[in-house]
């Protein structure tokens, strides 16, 4: 929930002054470029904004200073109180929690001697709690400015504080990747269209991609109609990646007859959705693969201009997209008249401010436009009103970055590939309990038992399945003897499961099924906008009667409510992720009926509650 802090005040140097003013002027020639303006500001301000600087911002912008403060409030990366010369955000979001995420917060706590939001007395460590990083495969996990410590232990903690502490602050822009190589997972037995270049090129390198027939998709576009590339798009059958999968080419093909310009194409890359990891690996290790499905795209509805909207913790995939972005505009794949086409099309990089929502495309778009990213009410959908009120495509990195390899080898060569319900391959996500977290490109209608077992390396030794969320936080949960079903869309859904973004977070026999679902609905009321009455309030009631339950305090009236209540959220919300509670909550009260009356009577199998509640109270 929002709380209303008044901006520390606090003198700006004449250094200062100077570099906020330059940065204002020239984002204020920018549509769009409000929420860049701020960051770039906060970081010449020491990680924060102090009134005198939003005070010079709101001048030099033109932008009111009630309404500044209206919009950075919404974001959580931003700080209008001091904070440390290292903000540690330690991961909170449910597969950083199975994995003991709790345990290395108290830890933290201990060592810096500082609580949740403080900061140590030297001034260098500001400790904060955050959803999910987007880095799952290394949980627990925590980011120190740009750079992602995972697979967390006291031992590592005290010796990544020491390196700090001794001025061995690592640059992001340095590092490799942020986790792991993709040798360090077994290979995938099919074709891997989005992931052949990742680790075989140097990401900063727009030759190295050239050399593997990278832009060979968008000359060949060039060379058709528009009609025709929407034609092949929609023939192949990809749908959309992000967790909705819509039909990719249904979608272009609504937007490309219309007479309205301009025209908008935007990346979503605002990757929040826990357990969700596989944007980061192509735009961190082929970042131009990205810009040319954006290209493609553009070609196709007659889009000139495109945003790529990247998750503010991204801050190495923003880097190489850059890059990539100059190195595409020097050398003719972007900018006017691509390769003496006719075909002028241009991307701007846009930074989120830490914001689940603002996964949502409507929601992603007004953040765009320097607004609180509140989802709008629709109809209209973006195909028709869009950014600047004017027709926009938005898809997930990985949809674009499918379109590619579909231009260059046809629509039939994608779709025979997958199931006759879902063609192509998918980037999926394998979290939790299992021996080897990781990502794996394979066809669509992979055994969910054999992501599970054979590239997750099957659950940790000793223990067994007790249940898998598959798709995302919002998805239902599924139990051992539904794990043979094929990850495709018809038959995750005839589980109450889904596809979703592709990630499954694999619990085993520790896992307490209530447990995780308070930490479920911390994270949706969390990350509520308030935008709309049912889930503003709703999503805080069910967690404030989860954690009845969670106490052994509940009865069965609270669980009937509790899922009245978010059945009903559902009619009513005005976004996804209002509707999202009732998934989880129906499947795991009627699939964990023993658990759920284990409670109500007082008692946590597991123990894990009262193991929390204890931590909590101290």
């Amino acid at each position: 929930m929002l709380e209303i802090k008044r901006p520390v005040s606090a003198p700006l140097s004449s250094d200062q002054v100077a570099g906020i003013q330059e940065v204002c002027r020239r984002f204020k020639q920018v549509k769009g470029g409000l929420l860049p303006a701020l960051h770039q500001v906060q970081r010449l301000c020491g990680n924060w904004l102090p009134m005198e600087a939003l005070q010079l911002v709101s001048r030099t912008m033109d932008v009111p200073y009630p309404y500044l403060y209206g919009v950075l409030s919404f974001y959580t990366m931003f700080s209008t109180q001091p904070r440390g010369k290292y903000i540690i955000r330690l991961c909170e979001s449910p597969p950083c929690h199975v994995l003991g995420a709790e345990d290395m917060l108290a830890f933290l706590q201990r060592e810096l001697g500082v609580q949740v939001g403080e900061t140590t007395a030297d001034g260098l460590f500001t400790l904060e709690l955050t959803a999910c990083l987007g880095v799952c495969e290394v949980a627990p996990a925590m980011q120190i400015n740009e750079v992602v410590h995972g697979h967390l232990t006291p031992e590592k903690i005290r010796q990544v504080l020491a390196d700090y502490r001794a001025g061995k602050a690592p640059d992001y822009t340095q590092v490799r990747r942020t986790t792991n190589p993709l040798s360090a997972y077994p290979p995938s037995p099919d074709e891997t269209p989005l992931l052949q270049n990742v680790d075989q090129i140097d990401p900063m390198s727009i030759d190295d991609y050239l050399s593997r027939g990278g832009y060979e998709g968008l000359k060949k576009a060039l060379t058709m109609t528009d009609e025709e590339v929407v034609n092949v798009v929609k023939e192949s059958g990809l749908r959309g990646r992000g967790g909705a999968g819509f039909p990719t080419g249904l979608k272009w093909s609504f937007t490309r007859p219309l007479k309205v310009f301009p025209k908008f194409i935007i990346c979503n890359a605002d990757e929040g959705e826990p357990g969700t990891i596989k944007d980061r690996y192509i735009m961190e290790g082929d970042p131009h693969r990205v810009l040319e499905g954006m290209a493609i795209a553009g070609y196709a509805v007659g889009a000139n201009f495109g945003y790529i909207y990247c998750r503010g913790e991204y801050y190495l995939s923003m880097h190489r997209l850059q890059n990539a972005i100059d190195q595409a505009m020097e050398r003719g794949f972007l900018g006017d008249n691509i390769l003496g086409s006719g075909f002028s099309f241009h991307i701007q990089l846009q930074t989120g401010g830490g914001s689940y929502v603002c996964g949502e495309e409507t929601a992603l778009i007004n953040s765009i436009e320097g607004q609180r990213g509140y989802p709008r009410v629709k109809p209209p959908f973006p195909g028709t009103v869009g950014v600047w009120n004017k027709p926009t495509i938005v898809n997930n990195v990985e949809s674009l970055s499918a379109v590619p390899e579909i231009i260059k080898k046809g629509a039939q060569w994608y779709k025979s590939k997958g199931t006759e319900d879902s063609a192509g391959t998918k980037i999926f996500q394998v979290v939790g309990h299992v021996n080897r977290p990781g990502i794996v490109e394979c066809n669509m209608g992979l055994p969910l038992r054999q992501l599970i077992d054979h590239f997750g390396g099957g659950v940790r030794s000793g223990h067994r399945i007790k249940a898998v969320q598959p798709g995302g936080a919002a998805c239902g949960f599924i139990l051992p003897d539904q794990v043979d079903t094929p990850l495709e869309y018809a038959a995750m859904m005839k589980v109450e499961g889904a596809v979703g973004s592709g990630t499954m977070l694999v619990m085993d026999d520790t896992t307490c099924i209530v447990d995780v679902v308070k930490c479920l609905l911390y994270f949706f009321q969390h990350e509520s906008c308030g935008f709309c009455l049912p889930c503003r309030r709703g999503t805080r009631v069910l967690y404030e009667m989860i954690c009845k339950v969670a106490d052994g305090t509940a009865t069965q009236a609270d669980l009937d409510r509790m899922l009245f209540l978010s059945k009903s959220m559902t009619e009513s919300a005005n976004c996804a992720l209002g509707w999202s509670p009732y998934s989880f909550l129906k499947t795991t009260m009627e699939r964990f009926p023993d658990e759920y009356a284990a409670h109500l009577a007082g008692h946590c199998p597991t123990g894990a509650c009262q193991k929390h509640a204890q931590a909590a109270a101290h």
